[in-house]
């Protein structure tokens, strides 16, 4: 009977777990966890960003919030949307990382759909600390705006992909750029590298994205910068290249 009754506690445990399974058995929970973990979002830009009707958004998220990976705040008649927790976004991170070991076919479909090989070369968060200190290079948070300012690599310089077109010209040709997005899995990076090497700049992506490096600890400063408060990224680029990236100076940092 004592048998009986440990092996019953067990089952609640697991069925207790199954309430995560039932969000990560969906395609487009898993897609709306990895931005939710970018930044805050109301469910009518999610499901913008997810290519569904707000209904059937709103139905996954009630899933998600019942298995408390998610939180709501209210502002007037508007909900918003978060990741309940770092822990919620280093399972989502986990999650990646264990595709990418096990199932060949999301290293198959990376490549198929990365612009050119050239596109995946990836520089370390190592690598990349070493150079932006010395001003060797310069950083592009190629993510939407509203994810920049939630979070991104101090110093870095907010171009969205859509709007990296537009502001070829003003990179300076003799700097590498290294440009990141939202992690290993995440196609916005490889993209801007593949169009920032199709104009003869030198391009890398960092390894992974802005959730891996605020979970290995690495500083990450909040608010806008200077690429929403005016057009013309020439100056911002001047002053990576020189390793000052004084515009930032208001930012705020996360520890």
């Amino acid at each position: 009977m004592e048998y009986e009754t440990s092996a019953g506690e067990r089952a609640d445990l697991y069925e207790q777990l199954a309430r995560i399974g039932k969000v990560v058995m969906h395609a487009k929970r898993i897609e709306l966890l990895d931005l939710l973990c970018q930044a805050e979002r109301s469910v009518d830009a999610l499901a913008q960003a997810v290519g569904m009707k707000i209904s059937t958004t709103s139905a996954h998220l009630q899933v998600m919030r019942q298995a408390r990976l998610v939180e709501t705040r209210r502002e007037g008649t508007r909900v918003y949307y978060r990741a309940a927790g770092e822990e919620v976004c280093r399972f989502v991170t986990a999650l990646g990382d264990l595709g990418r070991a096990r199932l060949a076919e999301i290293d198959q479909i990376l490549r198929t759909i990365e612009a050119s090989g050239e596109a995946a070369e990836r520089v370390s968060r190592e690598e990349l600390l070493e150079r932006a200190r010395s001003g060797q290079v310069v950083v592009l948070d190629v993510r939407p705006e509203e994810e920049y300012a939630a979070g991104h690599i101090p110093g870095a310089i907010s171009l969205p992909l859509e709007h990296l077109e537009a502001h070829l010209g003003e990179l300076d040709p003799d700097i590498e750029v290294v440009a990141y997005c939202r992690g290993p899995l995440c196609l916005l990076a490889p993209e801007a590298v593949a169009t920032l090497r199709g104009r003869g700049l030198r391009a890398r992506c960092l390894e992974d994205g802005l959730p891996e490096w605020r979970q290995a600890g690495l500083p990450v400063a909040v608010g806008p910068g200077p690429a929403q408060a005016q057009p013309q990224v020439q100056p911002a680029v001047q002053q990576g290249a020189r390793g000052r990236h004084a515009s930032h100076a208001t930012d705020r940092s996360e520890h």
